[in-house]
């Protein structure tokens, strides 16, 4: 299981590197981050290891900006601001789940570390 992301009062450590992936190499369904063309298992789950960490690091962060977002969206004070269940629809979510990454979204904001 992922470690939980660290709040701001924490310091956040770095992901391994996502190494570029060519054009050329992308467009090739077999290759991955040049994992297919490793001949030791100890390197490839050293580097596979480093990969998930850094895919999770990256989609935890991620997941923390789409809630500061739909916060922000969901902003009263804003004369355009948006309905949870436009929220909803933009971001392909439940309405329930949008309206938890807005109360997210605005502990965040205030600084407030998860629960």
């Amino acid at each position: 299981m992922a470690e939980p992301t660290p709040r701001r009062h924490e310091p956040r450590l770095r992901p391994a590197p996502l190494l570029f992936e060519p054009t050329e190499a992308a467009a090739d369904p077999e290759h991955f981050f040049d994992l297919e063309s490793t001949d030791d298992p100890r390197a490839l789950l050293e580097r596979a290891t480093e990969l998930t960490q850094a895919f999770r690091a990256a989609a935890d962060r991620a997941m923390e900006f789409q809630a500061i977002a739909a916060a922000q969206l969901a902003d009263p004070r804003r004369f355009d601001r948006l309905t949870t269940a436009d929220i909803a629809e933009r971001a392909e979510w439940t309405e329930d789940y949008a309206k938890k990454m807005v109360e997210f979204g605005r502990d965040l904001m205030r600084g407030e570390p998860a629960e």
